[in-house]
C-alpha cells in the first residue's frame, strides 16, 4: 500500500497517509457529547474520507470535498441529515498542512471532539504514527486567476502564487482583539510549531444564548480562549500566543481549503472571514474551470 519511511520526511510531490492508525477521544466543543475518532492510513487515491459510525454498526461516508459541505455558521459541516460529521476544521487544517492525501476517519458521534481547542493533538498524533510516501504522484490544484467572494463586511480570495500561502485579517470590536494580520506560508513544521496551538475563542456574554441554541456546550477553559465581560482574557494560562485569535482564524481557513479536494497552489486571502465564506470561495474555485488548473509536480 505504501512506499518506505523517508529518512527526510514524506516527498510532497507524492500522495501519502499515515504509517499506522491513531485514536482519539474527547468531547464534541458544540454537542458536548463523547466522540471517539479513529484516524486510518488509506490506500493512494482514496482522498480523506470520513466515516459515521452508528451505535448499530451502520457506517456513512462523507467525502472532505465541497459538494459533501453542509452547515458552514460556528463550523464545517460535512453532509445535511440527522447523520452528519461537525467541527471538521481543525483535523482537516492538520491534515492540509501536513501533507496527508489518503486517509479514513471513523467517528462515533456527529461531532468530532474538540481536544486542545486547535489543532496540536493532531500533529502530535501524525508525528507519532509517522508519515509514508505511495508511489503515485499528487494533484495540485494551481491557482490561474484570481476568484473572490464578498461578505457584507469581508471577503475572501484565491490569487496565482507560485507556493502555499495564507493572508488572513481580523478585525473585532473587542480592544483585546481589535485588528490584526498575519501571513504564513504552509509548511508542516511551521504549522505545529507557530498555528497549532491556536485556539477558538468567544465571549462570556455570548455564553448563554449559545447554551440556549445548543451550541458549546462542550467549551471549556482547556479547549477555548474565552473572553471576559472586562474584555481580558479569563483563561488562567492566557494566550499560546500574542496574537493566537488571528492565528486560530488562518488555522481554520487552512482547514475549510483544503476541501478543494486537492492541496491548492496559490494564495489564499481573507479579512473578517469565516467558515461560511471559506466555503463559498472554495465552491467558486471549483465551478470557474479557467481560474485553475489541475497539474502533478
Amino acid at each position: 500500500m505504501v512506499g518506505k519511511h523517508s529518512k527526510s520526511g514524506p516527498d510532497h510531490h507524492f500522495q501519502s497517509t499515515l504509517a499506522k492508525a491513531v485514536t482519539l477521544s474527547g468531547y464534541g466543543v458544540h454537542s458536548g457529547l463523547p466522540s471517539t475518532l479513529t484516524i486510518n492510513p488509506a490506500e493512494a487515491g482514496t482522498g480523506i474520507v470520513f466515516v459515521r459510525v452508528l451505535p448499530s454498526g451502520e457506517k456513512k461516508r462523507f467525502r472532505a470535498v465541497s459538494e459533501e459541505t453542509g452547515k458552514t455558521d460556528l463550523s464545517t459541516t460535512l453532509g445535511t441529515g440527522a447523520v452528519r460529521v461537525e467541527t471538521i476544521e481543525h483535523l482537516m487544517a492538520a491534515i492540509n498542512a501536513y501533507n496527508l492525501d489518503n486517509l479514513v476517519i471513523e467517528v462515533s458521534n456527529n461531532e468530532l471532539p474538540i481536544l486542545d481547542g486547535g489543532s496540536w493533538t493532531y500533529c502530535e498524533a501524525f508525528d507519532k504514527a509517522g508519515i509514508v510516501n505511495q508511489n503515485v504522484k499528487r494533484k495540485f490544484i494551481l491557482i490561474k486567476k484570481k476568484v473572490r467572494v464578498e461578505s457584507k463586511n469581508g471577503f475572501a480570495e484565491f490569487e496565482p502564487f507560485d507556493g502555499r500561502r495564507f493572508d488572513v485579517s481580523i478585525e473585532f470590536s473587542s480592544p483585546i482583539i481589535g485588528k490584526s494580520s498575519i501571513v504564513f506560508d504552509c509548511k508542516p513544521e511551521e504549522f505545529k510549531k507557530e498555528i497549532s496551538r491556536a485556539r477558538t475563542f468567544g465571549f462570556l456574554k455570548d455564553v448563554e444564548t449559545l447554551w440556549a441554541a445548543g451550541m458549546a456546550l462542550g467549551s471549556s477553559l482547556e479547549n477555548s480562549i474565552v473572553i471576559g465581560f472586562d474584555d481580558n482574557v479569563v483563561n488562567p494560562d492566557g494566550l499560546h500566543y500574542e496574537n493566537e485569535f488571528v492565528r486560530h482564524k488562518l488555522l481554520d481557513a487552512i482547514g475549510d481549503t483544503a476541501m478543494t479536494g486537492s492541496p491548492v497552489i496559490g494564495l489564499f486571502r481573507s479579512f473578517r472571514g469565516g467558515h461560511a465564506l471559506n466555503a463559498r470561495l472554495v465552491k467558486a474555485l471549483l465551478e470557474d474551470k479557467t481560474a485553475f488548473d489541475t497539474k502533478e509536480f
